[in-house]
Order: C-alpha cells, then structure tokens, then sequence
C-alpha cells in the first residue's frame, strides 16, 4: 500500500491557520530559523508573498539578526518560556518598522511562535483601551448618578408644586415656579443621560450616504447663511446593518458642534464649511481586532480647532468648549460608534479638526 505525504510545511498551514485571524504579526520559526508559516498581517507588513517567506531565513528580516537567533538558541535549550525584545523589521521598498519580539515556545521542542507588535500599533492599542475602560467608567458612572439625581428630582418638583397651590402671594409663587422650572431642566439633562441605555439598539440595512445626507439637509436648515457643507463620498462603499437612528444622532451630533464653533467664520468671512467624507479603509486595526473592511467616515471643518484644554477630554460627559454646552453630543456620539463595536478619533488643529469614525464592514 502506498503511504502518503504531507510536507512539514503544509502540516504547519493547517495547525496555525488561525493565526491568520489576528491582527498581530506572527511567524511560526523552526529551531534553524525557517520560517513554517506566516500569517496574513505579516505578509502585509514585510510586503512580500506568504509563499516568499516560508522557507526563508526569519532573523535575516531584521536589521539585527543575532537577537532572534540566540532566542532560538535559548528556546532550543529550553532556557525561557518566553523571551521579549525591540527590534527593527525589514520590509520591502520601506523603511524598518520598529517591533516589540515575543518568542514563545510551542509543544514541539523545534519551533517557537514569533510575534511582532509594531510600536505604533501597539501604543495606539493601548490607547483604544484607555478609551474603552474611560468609556465604561464614564457609561457606569453617568447611569448611577443619573439615577440617584432622579429619584428626589420628582419629590423637588412635587413639593414645590404643593407649596405653590398654599400660597396667596404672586411673588411668592414665582420662587416655586424658579424650582420647578429647574427641576424640569435637570429631569430633561437626566433623560438625556440616560437615553442610550434605554433605547433599544434597532438594526437594519443603513446606507452611510443616506445617513450624511440626512445630516446635512438638518444642519443647513439651522444654519442656512454663511455655511457650505462639501459632500466627498466613496458610493462604492455597502450597506451595512446598523442603527439608522443612532448613526443620524452621531454624525449630527459632531456636524452640530462644528457649525457652532464656525459661528464667527459664518457671520463675518462666510467662509464656514464642513466637509462629510467616506472611504473604505483596508485592513485596519481597531479594537483589538484586524478587519478586512471598516468606513471611514470624516466630520471635517475649517474652524478654530477643539480648545488645547480639553483635547484630551473632549469624549468625557459634560465636558464642553462651548459656553452653555451640555457636554453631551460627543459622549453620546462616543457611545453609539461603540455599540456598532466602532472606534471614533479626533485631530484638531485651528482650521481643521477632523472627526474620524471607523465601523467594520462585513
């Protein structure tokens, strides 16, 4: 009977083919520093074939070879579980890329795991968690409060409400109106916080465009003098499920506040634009995951910039630049990108600040 043959290398594909899912570059290295498999991040990243690399010398793709090769040799001699370092990668027609190393050895006393965290990224990701467990802390935070504010809200008012039906004197009952008419703006604030835990998350097909042009006709209506409103689309981007509404309220919620710090470009120049811009961006990075797909959608106008004071607030509930500001369009625009597992980014110089929203697309 005639046994059959299955390379190394094709055994190697199948085990560790679900490196492939992760957004992280990983190489799977013999003791000799073969390279057995390579996943589709780093062969985005070296910027040549899978096929070129497998087989070829791993520590020859960096600037310094000698670190991976004694950590092969440390593997090899059982000396770590695993080992840490930096590094500079090569890559085709670029410049190095600089890398966190981790070697990690696998059940085969042959082979170890390499995994490359490029600084950038890594730092990036690191801020993206900032930003989530903020995010959490701010949602937690809000709803107990919100909560606690609510409760004797409505014993204020009703008390006040009382009092108001003893009194004779009209200038008397316009100290309880002044307390029922701030009793009713702060239940309207405490709905407001509320409002995104308790509304459903209603998902359907929603087309991006619909959504930026829904936007716009409500932000020239408001602002009908002074301003332009720039339409830069990409209309090969999909439908993707989502929340319509929710998705209105975001990109309202950052057009608003832009078209309110364009008020003095609007009145006197009449210069003031924002710019609705939507790309397909490849193969990002967010939230932990890689994805194949993601919009790109960009909320940019000619303004002053966001106030250096608060850059690093500006997502943070009742933090506002504006006088009489709620400080809550952004938090909430925050929260609703997050529930479509988005990310959402500000840069902001003056005369450009440019909200950047990332959703994946299937």
């Amino acid at each position: 009977m005639k046994k059959s043959f299955t390379s190394p290398t094709l055994l190697a594909t199948s085990r560790f083919q679900s490196f492939d899912l992760l957004a992280t570059l990983v190489a799977v290295v013999h003791s000799d520093g073969a390279v057995l498999f390579a996943n589709a991040a780093l062969e985005d990243a070296l910027g040549i074939s899978r096929r070129a690399i497998v087989g070829s010398c791993f520590p020859d793709s960096f600037t310094d070879a000698s670190h991976l090769q004694n950590a092969l040799l440390g593997a090899g001699g059982n000396e770590f579980a695993a080992l840490r370092y930096d590094a500079w990668l090569r890559r085709q027609n670029q410049d190095p890329l600089p890398v966190h190393v981790i070697v990690t050895q696998t059940e085969k006393p042959d082979e170890v795991i390499v995994e490359l965290l490029p600084l950038e990224q890594q730092a990036r990701q690191d801020r993206e968690e900032r930003v989530a467990e903020q995010a959490q802390t701010n949602k937690e935070l809000i709803r107990n409060l919100a909560h606690e504010i609510k409760n004797p809200l409505g014993g204020i008012r009703g008390a006040a409400q009382l009092l108001e039906m003893e009194l004779d004197s009209r200038e008397l009952s316009e100290y309880t109106q002044v307390i029922i008419h701030e009793a009713d703006r702060l239940q309207t604030l405490v709905d407001r916080l509320l409002a995104p835990h308790r509304r459903p998350h209603l998902v359907g097909d929603v087309n991006i465009h619909e959504v930026c042009e829904r936007v716009r006709s409500l932000i020239l209506a408001e602002f009908p003098k002074g301003l332009q409103v720039v339409r830069d689309y990409d209309i090969s981007i999909p439908e993707f499920r989502g929340d319509r509404e929710q998705l209105i309220q975001t990109v309202l919620n950052i057009a608003h506040n832009a078209c309110q710090a364009l008020s003095e470009r609007r009145e006197a120049e009449g210069d003031a634009r924002v710019t609705f811009r939507t790309r397909i961006a490849r193969q990002t990075t967010f939230g932990k995951q890689r994805n194949r797909l993601a919009l790109e959608l960009h909320v940019i106008d000619n303004g002053p910039g966001v106030p250096d004071a608060i850059k690093d607030r500006i997502f943070y509930p009742l933090v506002s630049g504006r006088e009489g500001g709620s400080g809550l369009g952004l938090t909430l625009a925050q929260t609703f990108v997050q529930q479509h597992h988005g990310l959402i980014e500000c840069d902001s110089v003056p005369g450009r600040t440019d909200f950047k929203i990332l959703i994946p697309l299937p």
